[in-house]
């Protein structure tokens, strides 16, 4: 049982807690919300002992193992696999005490201590550290960089890894899918899913926290509020709670209508397509979800557009890349009324082709017509690097105006406030804000310039789930294209009509749903090497020979798999006996007499051997088993 007892907590002269107390138990799931700048990093400092509290108290049960995603990795010359494995402290305390026991030739203390090393699967720990990092993007041949040639994206990943790597009672995660594709955060959410801690975690994506969380710790004025169930669940209680006050009952009501109406305005042009079927029924729930958001600060809406061509860009034959290509043949006409959202693993080149669209990058083949009134707004992934630090919100958006002299600064002024910038914060230098403030003042930035084609990449990175809730509206109701990159799902099912992917350099459109998507990232474990064709590009209808066919060549194509499963068997009962084997020979007590240190010492390095690799095998069986049984499906 964790419990804050009237709890206290200010930055400066801030109160971000007042006098809170809840409880919750052990192996609970717990996400933390709140608006950017509410306190709930504090909260996490304060629990990691960085931050002392200024009332109160929080109790955790004695020797609690905890370990948190550190903000900052300075660069070194350690390994992106070292830096991983240095996260389990109590690892590399028993190597080094191994090393020193080997050096003295302590047979006794060797024997104690590769005990020690089998109760933590130290063995294993390579094999442990690797899967961490295949499963957060990084490829093999990465795993030996040093941490100083990695960017600041990647480092971040490399803290999540180390976070994940160290054993703990309670897992404090802080925006862990910051800088994550989609497939890594679904890879990352099933990982979590089979956590056995207590999970507290600060996220702004809401397909990721339903996934993952079972209870809510809100920040509500000053208070912590705890609520049962997941992020949706806490939408509907919270809507609930804010309905009994009057004047947001009426808020609620109009918000309602507005969704209701662009429903019915995608519903009238909507093919009864699986895809589209999906998005409605996403659309749908956006109108449950928009009572619980009505008292966001955030009611911004893109400026209204005098024109937009029917169509805005027409590609052919495009290839994109650096020194060689990473996509080619890519043909798209992008209409005024187009949503696409791009999916592919990380390094496929969907962030490259936003940047070749944009103009940011020149393309190796292929070209690119754009209409004459083309207006493109783009977005990167680290859009806020551009920002001029030094000036404040109302410089920046003058800094964008094609005639600063034609815009009254009031009108900038109001146009902040929808971002919730206002009063005296509108002329602070935004080198004082935090990253999701600055991550809103570029998003204003770009939808200031009145663009009828929006690239955006990542865009709710830093948000909170607030704003990525006003986006999400937002961009429900722009009247231009979009092409999109992002890892929340819900954001994308609620704006986006298509979906095209890059996979191992094909560029395609991708015709089921983003569920039938996740299934298939599921089922090839997050491989992106995987050669497995996406799912929904083919034709439904084939004839009853050409089924036959199909069959056979499955069967051809399944059997390698079945092979490896046979294989993993044989490998796992051969071991199981070469551990039978070695224990019986370890139990024999004359082994452990001065004279036979080396029998000894060779026969426990056998034994971590054999275990870390049956460890290996039986994780290969599973893969393969599961591949086998999903592609059987």
């Amino acid at each position: 049982m964790i419990s804050f007892a009237s709890i206290s907590l200010m930055r400066g002269p801030q109160l971000l807690i007042d006098k809170a107390s809840l409880a919750f138990g052990e192996g609970q799931r717990i996400g933390v919300i709140g608006r950017n700048g509410c306190g709930k990093s504090s909260l996490f400092k304060a629990l990691t002992g960085e931050l002392s509290l200024d009332k109160g108290e929080i109790k955790m049960p004695v020797g609690l193992r905890m370990s948190s995603m550190a903000q900052e990795t300075p660069g070194s010359e350690r390994s992106a696999l070292d830096f991983v494995i240095d996260a389990h402290v109590q690892y590399r305390d028993l190597e080094r005490r191994l090393a020193i026991a080997e050096q003295q030739g302590d047979d006794h203390a060797l024997a104690k201590l590769h005990g020690e090393m089998e109760l933590i699967d130290g063995y294993d720990i390579s094999h442990r550290a690797e899967r961490l990092l295949s499963g957060l993007g990084f490829e093999t041949r990465q795993f030996s960089n040093p941490v100083s040639t990695f960017s600041g994206g990647w480092r971040v990943r490399l803290n999540l890894a180390a976070a994940l790597m160290c054993p703990s009672d309670l897992l404090l995660l802080d925006e862990p899918t910051n800088h994550l594709d989609l497939e890594a955060t679904v890879w990352l959410e099933q990982w979590l899913q089979r956590y056995q801690g207590t999970l507290l975690m600060i996220s702004h994506d809401r397909s990721f926290l339903d996934a993952t969380i079972n209870q809510v710790i809100s920040f509500e004025g000053g208070t912590l509020q705890l609520y049962k169930g997941n992020y949706s669940a806490y939408e509907r209680l919270r809507a609930e709670k804010l309905a009994l006050q009057q004047a947001m009952y009426e808020k609620q009501q109009r918000r309602q209508s507005e969704i209701e109406n662009f429903v019915r305005r995608f519903r009238a042009k909507a093919s009864k397509a699986k895809q589209a079927q999906s998005r409605l029924k996403e659309l749908d729930r956006m109108q449950e979800i928009a009572p619980a958001h009505v008292d966001s600060p955030f009611q911004f809406r893109f400026p209204s557009l005098e024109q937009v061509p029917d169509f805005l860009m027409h590609i052919e034959d495009l290839a994109i890349g650096f020194d060689k290509p990473l996509s080619q043949k890519i043909n798209l006409a992008v209409r005024s009324e187009s949503r696409i959202g791009l999916l592919g693993y990380n390094g496929s080149g969907k962030s490259t082709l936003l940047k070749t669209l944009a103009g940011k990058l020149p393309a190796l083949a292929g070209k690119t017509n754009a209409a004459r009134k083309l207006r493109i707004g783009y977005y990167a992934q680290h859009q806020v690097d551009e920002l001029p630090i030094k000036a404040t919100p109302v410089e920046a958006i003058l800094a964008v105006c094609e005639n600063p002299k034609a815009v009254s600064e009031q009108k900038i002024r109001d146009y902040l406030g929808g971002f919730d910038f206002r009063g005296a914060r509108v002329d602070e230098p935004i080198e004082n804000f935090s990253g999701g403030e600055k991550a809103r003042l570029a998003l204003a930035r770009v939808t200031w310039q009145k663009p009828n084609l929006l690239l955006l990449d990542e865009p709710t990175n830093h948000l909170d789930l607030d704003m990525v809730h006003a986006l999400t509206v937002a961009l429900q109701e722009f009247e231009g294209a979009i092409i999109i990159v992002s890892h929340d799902r819900h954001l994308l099912m609620n704006t986006v009509d298509e979906f095209y992917s890059i996979h191992l350099g094909k560029f395609e459109e991708f015709r089921g749903t983003l569920n039938d998507y996740e299934n298939w990232l599921r089922s090839n474990s997050g491989d992106e090497q995987s050669s497995a064709a996406l799912p929904g590009n083919g034709e439904e209808r084939v004839s009853k020979k050409h089924q036959r066919q199909q069959a056979a060549a499955k069967r051809e194509e399944l059997a390698p798999m079945r092979n490896l499963v046979k294989k993993c068997e044989k490998d796992i009962e051969r071991l199981q006996r070469e551990l039978a084997d070695l224990e019986t020979r370890l139990s024999d007590e004359l082994l452990y007499e001065p004279s036979r240190k080396a029998d000894l010492t060779d026969l426990l390095q056998k034994q971590g051997k054999a275990k870390a690799r049956l460890q290996e095998v039986e994780d290969e069986w599973l893969q393969a088993q599961e591949q086998l049984e999903s592609a059987s499906a």
